[in-house]
């Protein structure tokens, strides 16, 4: 009696547990569908804040066009307008002359957001505090908040001897203003570096409108300093005193297709509906970037962790077809040591 009474138990909870475990499923589907559904109505919500905008494409054949389209957008009166002709272009107006293909909207908003190559909502972002996103096809990067666009700006990225690569980064340090370790004649205002032996950094410095950097990103001023005040950098402590162990991931997208003569595919645009938006399904899962060692600094090689990585980078970035047989990348030039030598050289040697 005794051993069918425990038997009886026993089966009566092997019972319960089989029963209980459709009804949990139930309850982790039930959820994820109602996390789905407010994801999508915040999608829905973030893209219908802005209204559709048009471009067109102009030619300034002369003079007086240029300086009618910047009367037109207020150069020099109003700071709003003039920065939306300066960022759906990829360069300060300086650099925008007679002959010139330039994009201009048929209408103005003021929040550059408007604007945006990138979707305005990244649901599968939204577990990430902080996360960088850019194109160097588009010359431009998204900042997001837990999936949320709250920055777009232009960008000028590394010329096609010293690209900025495709993969996954973090921002590492920064500093107000930075003067270059390999020049010092490159002061650098606002600089963050995601990549510490590359040398890799967002910062400050004259835009022409076209990947020219030595595979820094490249910014205006105002962008540089808001991006230095929102990042958060490796090493730093939380409220409570612990360190983070990285800081703002940054997630390079693609490459620029440098066989362009002149200009990029966003002066191919016809309005600000975003053309970005087959971005990953995990972005932390991203692949950290294949750096050939050509563009680590000779001083720095001997230290690299896993340094095989970066020995065979360029022959798989020619096998994944990131770049092609024709790309040459330039090495690493410490020009301080090279105007440290020329010195040395002119100098009379001293007599023995």
């Amino acid at each position: 009696m005794i051993i069918a009474a425990v038997l009886s138990i026993v089966f009566a909870a092997c019972n319960e547990g089989t029963s209980r475990q459709p009804v949990l499923a139930d309850s982790t589907a039930l959820r994820r569908a109602e996390r789905n559904a407010e994801l999508l109505a915040r999608q829905l919500e973030l893209q219908r804040r802005f209204p559709l905008i048009s471009y067109r494409r102009v030619v300034l054949h002369s003079r007086r066009m240029r300086d009618s389209l910047f009367r037109a957008f207020g150069v020099g009166r109003s700071a709003d307008s003039s920065k939306v002709l300066a960022t759906l272009n990829r360069k300060e107006l300086r650099f925008i002359s007679v002959g010139d293909t330039v994009i201009v909207p048929d209408s103005i908003v003021p929040d550059i957001r408007a604007y945006s190559v990138f979707p305005q909502f990244y649901p599968q972002a939204v577990d990430i505090p902080k996360l960088i996103v850019l194109s160097n096809a588009y010359q431009a990067y998204a900042c997001y908040e837990r999936g949320e666009l709250v920055r777009f700006a232009a960008c000028n990225t590394g010329s096609k001897g010293k690209p900025t690569l495709p993969g996954k980064y973090y921002c590492n340090w920064k500093q107000r203003k930075r003067v270059s370790s390999l020049n010092d004649e490159w002061i650098l205002p606002y600089t963050i570096n995601f990549h510490q032996y590359a040398g890799c950094a967002f910062h400050a410095f004259e835009m022409p409108g076209r990947p020219v950097s030595h595979a820094c990103v490249r910014q205006f001023e105002d962008d540089a300093a808001w991006l230095y005040r929102w990042v958060k950098p490796g090493n730093l402590r939380d409220s409570l005193g612990q360190y983070y162990r990285l800081g703002t991931p940054v997630i390079i997208l693609d490459m620029f297709d440098y066989r362009r003569p002149r200009y990029g595919p966003w002066l191919d645009l016809t309005s600000n509906r975003p053309v970005i938006t087959n971005l990953p399904l995990d972005p932390l899962a991203v692949e950290e970037p294949w750096i050939p060692i050509s563009q680590i600094p000779e001083k720095l090689r001997r230290g690299l962790p896993n340094k095989r990585r970066y020995i065979v980078a360029r022959d798989t970035l020619l096998a994944r077809g990131i770049i092609d047989s024709t790309f040459r990348f330039r090495p690493s030039v410490d020009y301080n040591e090279q105007r440290r030598k020329r010195k040395e050289a002119k100098e009379p040697a001293l007599p023995r």
